[in-house]
């Protein structure tokens, strides 16, 4: 696709935040009105809550990888020079901090894009963790928590096993990416007829994982045509957090991708919650609500876990996981795995 007329209108750094916004958009708003979320998803099945919001989850999933591996398949993505496949990707990482970030995606009763989502619904609660994330975050990326990041990565590593490119290690090409997408795209539409689930979950579902194959394929084009090109990724949440953190403090910083998504998610999930009616302030003084210590503990969890695993349950869970990168699969279970320790520990007993 030529993006070269978006280019010339808002220059290069303008296009790059007006994709992630317009992705970012229909992302929050889809959120929003299906109630897509991980943790729920993974919750739901471990306590024997019903499998709708895993159907949701299922599909989100399904139609990324499906369709992540069609334009892979058929030549429109060329995605081995992407972090995730080029260099050597920590496996201790994806493992260690997914736990972490699982445990605290429990704590706050939500991950990351969650929280984004609800932030745009009127949620402060949400908009606090955020804060609090967004500094753990950038501290793991940069900071004062550098040092004890780097230690846990380098324990193993993808160069140990010979690459993160799961096809790669079964010896199979990009014909089999889609026969194991269609095959998963299949098992997600039989849990959706199953579970009963409505039309805004089934098509919340499905144009979200519409929406991380857009954003493949639009930073894979948009790249190829800037004079500086920028990473081939797709959607993530817990670095674009972190760096609109960043900027939010430091004004000298430049405007990027990620500062378009996260604004995009937001509004759309403001124009979704004033859909359904849904828009409400919310406050830590909501009846019921957990600690406030509680949810800051949980952020933190997330920001130094989820930069640990090299991304949230959508930019390793979806994204990673949509081009079959080992650590991204790996992280993806070690969160689900560690949300469930969570639960059973924190809130089991409380409701039992």
């Amino acid at each position: 696709m030529d993006f070269l007329p978006l280019i010339e209108l808002l220059d290069e750094g303008g296009a790059a935040i007006a994709g992630g916004a317009a992705i970012g958009l229909v992302f929050g708003l889809l959120a929003e009105r299906s109630a897509f979320c991980t943790r729920t998803a993974v919750l739901d099945l471990a306590r024997g809550r019903g499998a709708k919001a895993m159907a949701t989850w299922a599909l989100g999933f399904g139609f990324a990888l499906l369709a992540v591996q069609i334009m892979i398949g058929n030549g429109d993505l060329m995605l081995a020079e992407t972090r995730y496949l080029a260099t050597p990707q920590s496996l201790s990482g994806a493992i260690l901090g997914g736990l972490l970030f699982g445990v605290g995606m429990a704590m706050t009763r939500g991950c990351v894009s969650r929280l984004v989502v609800l932030t745009g619904t009127g949620n402060l609660r949400a908009l606090f963790c955020l804060a609090v994330l967004a500094f753990f975050g950038m501290a793991t990326l940069s900071g004062f928590l550098v040092p004890a990041r780097d230690p846990i990565a380098a324990l193993l590593s993808t160069a140990a096993i010979g690459g993160n490119d799961l096809l790669g290690h079964l010896r199979l090409g990009p014909a089999a990416g889609m026969v194991i997408g269609g095959v998963i795209m299949a098992g997600a539409l039989v849990l959706a007829f199953v579970a009963r689930i409505s039309v805004w979950r089934a098509l919340g579902g499905a144009g979200i994982g519409l929406c991380v194959a857009a954003g493949w394929y639009f930073t894979y084009n948009l790249s190829a045509q800037l004079f500086d090109p920028i990473p081939v990724e797709s959607l993530s949440f817990v670095r674009p957090v972190a760096t609109t953190g960043a900027l939010i403090v430091d004004w000298s910083l430049v405007p990027a991708m990620d500062q378009g998504l996260v604004a995009g998610v937001i509004l759309g999930a403001l124009v979704g919650a004033l859909i359904g009616g849904k828009f409400r302030i919310q406050t830590f003084s909501e009846p019921g609500t957990p600690s406030i210590f509680r949810y800051a503990g949980g952020s933190a969890l997330m920001g130094f876990g989820g930069v640990l695993a090299g991304g949230c349950t959508v930019g390793a869970g979806l994204s990673g996981g949509s081009i079959l990168a080992v650590t991204a699969l790996l992280a993806l279970l070690a969160m689900a795995l560690g949300a469930i320790v969570a639960d059973r520990i924190l809130d089991r007993p409380a409701s039992s």
